[in-house]
């Protein structure tokens, strides 16, 4: 909490600005996909400059150069959104729980993104969320989902990760890029606003051919397992 008091006091003069621009992009009919994005890409830039985090990216190169497909990232916090804002340059949509649908301002940040919200109460509406995410996938769409759930509050390490939010890259047989953060609980679930060092690392994807066959539970094992392996290599003390 203290590092967004410190985000809000150091851009207290662009705040009106850029909250300005955030309401008028969420107009979707006047700025397309990548003229949003782009807004949102180069405000969170600044914004997490501001906060003093620095963020350290890898692999990049991953990333598949064509369109259409979906990363899977565990979850430590509200900052993990920034940090793939900042670092990921084409634009993406999120899957996210319904919870956060309403939020002012992230509000309006889902609705720029064009994101979807899924009840965990209700299994039809889950169904047909990731029905549609599935189609949006094979039309050229990028989605990023947080396949454990819910975000971990045991610092770096994971939670388990779901098997059904693997069925719309399966159905879509679309590229999964694992997504491995790491130390992003620091920057809003610490009192501290010291200078602060996150990374985040895009990994091999797996594409159809390598998970064809394969149950979403054994999906979600074998990227789970490659993001723990990369956490535990690169976390710091």
């Amino acid at each position: 909490m203290e590092r967004i008091i410190l985000m809000v006091i150091r851009c207290f003069f662009q705040l009106p600005y850029w909250l300005y621009k955030i309401f008028s992009y969420c107009n979707i009919d006047k700025y397309d996909e990548p003229t949003r994005y782009a807004m949102l890409h180069r405000l969170t830039a600044i914004a997490n400059r501001k906060g003093r985090v620095q963020i350290k990216c890898y692999g990049l190169l991953n990333l598949p150069k064509e369109n259409g497909y979906i990363m899977y990232s565990n979850h430590q916090g509200m900052f993990d959104a920034l940090i793939l804002l900042e670092t990921h340059e084409k634009p993406f949509a999120t899957v996210s729980k319904k919870e956060v649908e309403n939020i002012f301002f992230l509000k309006q940040i889902f609705h720029i993104l064009q994101s979807k919200f899924i009840d965990r109460e209700d299994v039809r509406q889950s169904m047909k969320i990731l029905m549609e995410v599935t189609k949006e996938v094979k039309e050229g769409r990028n989605y990023l989902i947080f396949p454990e759930g819910t975000r971990s509050r045991n610092k770096n390490q994971i939670q388990e990760f779901k098997g059904g939010s693997f069925k719309c890259a399966m159905n879509a047989k679309c590229p999964i890029v694992p997504v491995a953060i790491i130390d992003s609980y620091k920057a809003f679930d610490t009192h501290s606003v010291s200078k602060l060092t996150v990374q985040i690392h895009y990994l091999e994807p797996l594409y159809y051919e390598d998970y064809q066959g394969m149950k979403s539970g054994e999906i979600a094992d074998i990227v789970s397992s490659r993001i723990k392996n990369i956490i535990e290599e690169y976390e710091t003390v």
